[in-house]
């Protein structure tokens, strides 16, 4: 594939024919697509039969693929400015469900708006849904989460690996043996009564540095020679998903945080927050986190068994540096 700096390379592949007609549809009329920025140069779109040797195999992910909405149409790109850019800018020319996959990004996004410089050896994507009660919203992002979890979960199981103990640490990363190995991004635009949502994930699977990957802890447990794979992650997340995402609408986040409380990282850990009254002098409260509150933030609860809500301040790695509560009535 030409991946070169001077031009970007869009594959287009579908799970089913009426997937694969609407990839010819879109290829028909990509100069209607908003495409990235000026690095995106020229711009080509490719079926995946006209594809030479993409890195990434459109018909070993779909024939792992078993969703009837999610990710059935895949974009692939070696080397993008951003996935969530892409998805997010033709949400209106690409059907809901469509996934963005690239090998290496560089303006990937993360919260408070950082940019991410995302290399070789990840898994990175961006993939749409539409939501309608937008109270539900905020914690879409746990249960995305919670979908990759439970996916590499599945497929060590599956395919005879050891556990991957992967966390989540709230709110939006994913972290193995201490180390952050991913991070997840959900942003949302209002429009004719829906949310437009574009979730993005990104996942360390064969790049060491600069923390770790699931590849490299399964080598230096396992003595086999079996690896994960990107299109078997992205096919079992989307298999997940589109499970709990169904679970979530219908019964809400209540009904899966069980599970949620099982994966992350912080049941009964203790949160050293500051509290000051006006005319007193600042005081430091030792609280316990509990769970999540209704709106998805920390439940946390006091040594005097107040309740607290604790909303994360800034984008410290140490998030729990940068909190900022609010006392429960």
């Amino acid at each position: 594939m030409d991946g070169c700096d001077h031009s970007t390379v869009l594959v287009l592949a579908g799970k089913s024919p009426q997937e694969e007609d609407l990839a010819r549809s879109i290829k028909s009329r990509s100069d209607t697509l908003k495409l990235l920025d000026e690095e995106a140069g020229e711009v080509r779109v490719l079926l995946r039969s006209e594809a030479d040797h993409p890195t990434f195999d459109p018909q070993f992910y779909m024939g792992s693929l078993t969703t009837s909405r999610f990710g059935r149409l895949l974009i692939w790109s070696p080397r993008l400015p951003s996935t969530h850019d892409l998805v997010s800018k033709n949400f209106g020319e690409l059907p809901v469900g469509t996934v963005c996959v690239t090998d290496a990004q560089i303006k990937g996004r993360g919260r408070a708006k950082n940019v991410w410089e995302s290399p070789m050896g990840c898994l990175l994507f961006s993939f749409t849904l539409q939501m309608e009660d937008g109270r539900k919203l905020p914690l879409l992002q746990y249960v995305v989460s919670l979908a990759v979890t439970e996916a590499i979960k599945e497929l060590c199981q599956t395919n005879g690996l050891p556990q991957l103990d992967i966390r989540i640490k709230w709110p939006n990363d994913l972290y193995l043996n201490g180390l952050k190995v991913g991070g997840i991004l959900c942003t949302s635009t209002y429009r004719s009564k829906h949310f437009n949502v574009c979730a993005g994930i990104g996942l360390n699977l064969d790049n060491e540095k600069p923390t770790t990957c699931l590849n490299a802890v399964l080598q230096e447990i396992n003595s086999g020679s079996l690896r994960l794979r990107r299109e078997d992650i992205l096919a079992s997340f989307f298999n997940k998903f589109e499970n709990l995402f169904e679970v979530f609408l219908d019964q809400g986040f209540q009904s899966l945080e069980e599970l949620y409380y099982k994966t992350w990282l912080h049941s009964g850990q203790k949160v050293v927050i500051e509290e000051k009254q006006e005319g007193q002098p600042e005081e430091s409260i030792i609280v316990t986190v509990q769970g999540l509150t209704s709106s998805g933030y920390l439940l946390a609860v006091g040594e005097d068994d107040k309740s607290y809500e604790l909303h994360p301040d800034g984008n410290s790695f140490d998030f729990f540096k940068g909190l900022v509560r609010r006392k429960l009535e």
